[in-house]
C-alpha cells in the first residue's frame, strides 16, 4: 500500500498527539432526574470523596446524596433540630471530612438561625451553632443562607437580612466576622421580587478571601478571609437576584439566579471582572444552587420553589443539571487546533532533522 506523504503526515502527528479531544457540543448535558418526595431543594454542593451531589430541604430536616445515575438516599436524618426548619447553603470540610449546612427558620415559626455540621463518616452531627445577632438586628429575624468554607475548616455564612457574614470555626465557635458598611452602600428597589435578600452565594478562593454576591443589588464583592474587610467587585454589568456560586478549576466563577447562569473572569485578582457568558434558565424551574463536580462539569439544581411560594408543594420528583456555555465549546474547539498546530510541528521538526541526518550520512558515504 502506498501512502501519500499527507497521510503519512496525519497518522505520524495522530500517534505524536493521541486522539483529539471531543467538542463538548458532542455530548449532552447531563440531566439527574430523582425523586425525593416533597424535598424542594434550596442548597447543592459536591462531595468529591463519595463522588455524589448532597441536597438540602425546605420541607424536611433531612440531608440527601443524589448520584450522577439518580439514586437518592438519606444522608442524614436530624429529628433534634427545631421542627419545620430549612437547610439552606451547603458546603463540604474536606479537611475534616464535614458537612456544614445553614439551618433557618422560616416565617412564621420561631427565630432559629445556626450552622450544623456532620461527620461524613459517621453521619453523626459534630456540633450545632446558633449564629449570634449584631446590635442594629432590633428583633428582626435574620437569614442564615450560604456557607463557604476555608482550608483549616472555617466556615462562613451570609446573613441575608442583615447583611453581614458570620464567622464559625472547627470547633463551632461562632461570631459576627464581616459587617462592611459597603454592603449597604447600594440602593435597593423595595418593590422589586425578592427585595429583602441582599448578601448571598458566597465561594472561599485560595488566595484568602471570599467572593460573595448580592441578590438584591446584583452587586458581587471580595472580602478578605482573615480580617473581614470587603471591597465591591467592578463588574462590567450586574448580576440581579444572583444566588448561588461556584469555582473553577480554570479560575472562571459561575453565578446563578433563578432564570440565568453567568460566568465571569477576572485577570488581576477579583478587583475587576467581567461577564464572559450567560446562560438563560427556565424560571419556572428556579434554580437557587450551583456545584462544580468532577471534570469541572457545572451543575445548578433546580428547587422548584415557586410552588412553594404558591402553596401547591407536593411534588416528587426534582432535577440536578449540568449547564454549558457557548464559551466552554468554543474553548474545546480552540484546543483541537492548537493540539493540531503543535503535532504539525512537531512533525515539521522532525522532517527537518531527518533530513539534516540524511545529508550527514551522504557526505561520510562520499
Amino acid at each position: 500500500m502506498n501512502l501519500t506523504p499527507f497521510a503519512i503526515s496525519f497518522i505520524f502527528v495522530f500517534f505524536l498527539i493521541g486522539p483529539l479531544p471531543r467538542p463538548t457540543r458532542a455530548r449532552k448535558p447531563h440531566v439527574i432526574d430523582f425523586r425525593s418526595p416533597n424535598l424542594y431543594p434550596e442548597g447543592i454542593t459536591w462531595d468529591p470523596s463519595a463522588q455524589h451531589f448532597i441536597v438540602g430541604s425546605i420541607r424536611h430536616r433531612t440531608l440527601v446524596s443524589v448520584s450522577d445515575a439518580g439514586i437518592a438516599e438519606t444522608l442524614i436524618s436530624d429529628p433534634t433540630l427545631p421542627e419545620n426548619v430549612t437547610f439552606l447553603g451547603l458546603a463540604v470540610d474536606s479537611v475534616n471530612n464535614r458537612l456544614l449546612a445553614a439551618v433557618q427558620a422560616m416565617e412564621p415559626e420561631p427565630h432559629f438561625s445556626a450552622l450544623a455540621a456532620y461527620d461524613l463518616r459517621s453521619r453523626n452531627r459534630v456540633f450545632l451553632s446558633l449564629l449570634p445577632s449584631s446590635d442594629g438586628d432590633s428583633g428582626t429575624r435574620q437569614i442564615a443562607n450560604a456557607v463557604a468554607v476555608d482550608f483549616k475548616g472555617n466556615a462562613f455564612v451570609t446573613n441575608s437580612a442583615g447583611n453581614y457574614i458570620w464567622k464559625v470555626n472547627d470547633k463551632g465557635e461562632a461570631s459576627i466576622f464581616s459587617k462592611s458598611p459597603i454592603y449597604t452602600s447600594h440602593p435597593v428597589d423595595p418593590d422589586s421580587p425578592f427585595s429583602f435578600c441582599g448578601l448571598n452565594g458566597a465561594v472561599y478562593i485560595s488566595k484568602g478571601y471570599l467572593l460573595v454576591v448580592q441578590s438584591n443589588t446584583g452587586k458581587m464583592y471580595k472580602v478578605d478571609a482573615d480580617d473581614g474587610t470587603a471591597r465591591l467587585v467592578l463588574l462590567n454589568e450586574d448580576l440581579p437576584l444572583a444566588d448561588g456560586i461556584a469555582k473553577r478549576k480554570d479560575g472562571v466563577v459561575v453565578v446563578v439566579s433563578p432564570n440565568k447562569m453567568w460566568l465571569l473572569k477576572s485577570q488581576d485578582s477579583w478587583g475587576e471582572a467581567v461577564v464572559i457568558d450567560r446562560v438563560d434558565l427556565p424560571y419556572e424551574d428556579f434554580a437557587t444552587s450551583v456545584a462544580v463536580a468532577g471534570e469541572d462539569r457545572v451543575y445548578v439544581v433546580f428547587s422548584q420553589l415557586l410552588e412553594v411560594f404558591k402553596g401547591n408543594a407536593g411534588r416528587e420528583w426534582f432535577r440536578i443539571a449540568e449547564v454549558r456555555a457557548e464559551s466552554d465549546s468554543e474553548e474545546d474547539s480552540v484546543w483541537v487546533y492548537v493540539l493540531l498546530g503543535l503535532g504539525l510541528a512537531y512533525f515539521l521538526f522532525w522532517r527537518f532533522q531527518m533530513r539534516q541526518l540524511v545529508k550527514n550520512l551522504d557526505k561520510k558515504t562520499n
